[in-house]
Formats: C-alpha cells, sequence, structure tokens
C-alpha cells in the first residue's frame, strides 16, 4: 500500500523558541566558524515563558556540555539552494548544503555543543549560562539538551575534508591605544576580553576570498557593547594582526 505523504514542513511545524541569546558576539562578522573555537566567549540564554520553571531543568547541573538547537535567524531565506561554497575550503569549491555546516540550510536551523556555566534567576528572568559558543545575538534557542560523552563523542569519525580544527593563528598585537582601553574596562562587565579579541581575530575572520592577504583596509568586530578595530600586516613574512582601538 502506498504511505501517506506527509504535509510540508512550513504546514506541519511549528517550533517556539525556549530561550533567546544575549550574546558577547553582537553580528555574524568575527564569529567563530565552529563552537569551542574560542574559549572565552559568553553568552547568556533568556529563557522564555512557559519554559522558564527551575523545574524543566532540573539536574542539568551536572552536565558540564550542552547541545542546543538553534535557528539561524539571519541566514532565512526565501528559497534554499542545494549546493553552497564552504568557506573551510576557500570560498571556491561547491559542497552539497547536506554536507556541509553552513547556515544556509531549508529550515535554517544550526546544532552546537556548548559549555554549561549554570543557571541563575536575575530581575526575575531565568537565564542558562554558556560560554565557548558560536551564538549571535538575539539567536533563538529552540532545544537544549545534555551532551552525553559515550553516545555523542565518536574519535574515530572523518568527514574528508575538514577532519582536523584550524591550527594556523595570526599573532595578535595591541597597539598601545588598544591596551589603554582595555585597562579601562570593567572585567566584570567584559569578561576575558583581551583573550576573547586574540581568539576572534587570530582565525582572520575574512571572507574567504580576501584571507591571508596584506591590506591598508581596517575591519570592525562588535563585541559585547565595544567596536574592536583592527588590521592585517604581513611585514616579511611575518603575518601578524593589530588590534588598533577597542571602544
Amino acid at each position: 500500500m502506498p504511505r501517506h505523504l506527509s504535509k510540508p514542513a512550513a504546514e506541519a511545524l511549528t517550533l517556539t523558541p525556549i530561550a533567546i541569546t544575549r550574546s558577547c558576539f553582537r553580528d555574524k562578522f568575527g564569529v567563530p566558524r565552529q563552537p569551542g573555537l574560542t574559549r572565552h566567549a559568553r553568552a547568556d540564554l533568556i529563557i522564555q515563558p512557559p519554559f522558564d520553571r527551575e523545574d524543566a531543568f532540573r539536574g542539568l547541573e551536572t552536565a558540564s556540555h550542552l547541545w542546543l538547537t538553534f535557528q539561524f535567524h539571519e541566514a532565512v531565506r526565501a528559497e534554499w539552494r542545494p549546493v553552497v561554497r564552504p568557506p573551510r575550503l576557500g570560498g571556491n569549491r561547491k559542497m552539497g548544503v547536506f554536507a556541509s555546516r553552513s547556515p544556509f540550510r531549508p529550515n535554517s536551523l544550526g546544532l552546537s555543543v556548548v559549555r554549561n556555566e549554570g543557571l541563575i534567576r536575575k530581575d526575575g528572568e531565568l537565564i542558562l549560562r554558556i560560554s565557548d559558543h558560536d551564538l549571535i545575538e538575539g539567536t533563538p534557542i529552540l532545544d537544549i539538551k545534555p551532551y552525553l560523552p559515550f553516545a555523542d563523542s565518536v574519535p574515530e569519525a572523518t568527514l574528508g575534508w575538514a577532519d582536523s580544527p584550524p591550527t594556523e593563528r595570526l599573532e595578535v598585537v595591541f597597539l598601545p591605544e588598544a591596551e589603554a582601553q582595555i585597562r579601562q574596562l570593567s572585567p566584570g562587565d567584559y569578561p576575558e576580553l583581551r583573550p576573547l579579541i586574540e581568539d576572534v581575530v587570530a582565525y582572520d575572520p575574512r571572507p574567504s576570498f580576501r584571507r591571508g592577504r596584506e591590506e591598508e583596509r581596517i575591519y570592525g568586530a562588535h563585541l559585547y557593547d565595544l567596536n574592536v578595530r583592527f588590521r592585517f600586516v604581513n611585514d616579511h613574512s611575518r603575518k601578524r594582526v593589530e588590534v588598533l582601538t577597542v571602544c
């Protein structure tokens, strides 16, 4: 007998965000391409009603890491494309969207492992604190699950074109003005700011076609409510990033 066809996803499924992200990353530029590439990125997940009950998170305090299912809310498109150009391949080679981690997906869903920093209630809001993440400000969180080391870690897994983490980190130099500005900022308001900046710029967040080049252009990344301005320099084979200002 023929199987009944399901309704289109847009008609058959409605998702309600469990939480909204309050992130150190305010826009897409500068966000690490995978979670865990910066150990100093922090975010608060503001749990939304009716899910803002401590009972729903009972036992989660023993989990060191969490799975988050979320929406790439700034990558939603009316139409999807079957192929993408992964930055890891230089942006020149096409891969099937389902063979990639591209944010430009049919349902715009993302999946990340993050570090659990604990649940608090502040000013009436229930907040789940996380770190080692790759979420921008306002990201809707659709599900939260504990990471299970015995089931979720597969050491022998392979992909073929992105089996190892990026290892090349550029030298990062803070110019005197940037150093002075960082010293004036409260560590409580901007936790681990200096190493966060180092992680963001050291992996060269520029588009693929510009990476590895020296250019006069000055770039800016928004971390918390700060604009971090930096440039890429290549003097006699010494590649580095110079952080100009943090304000």
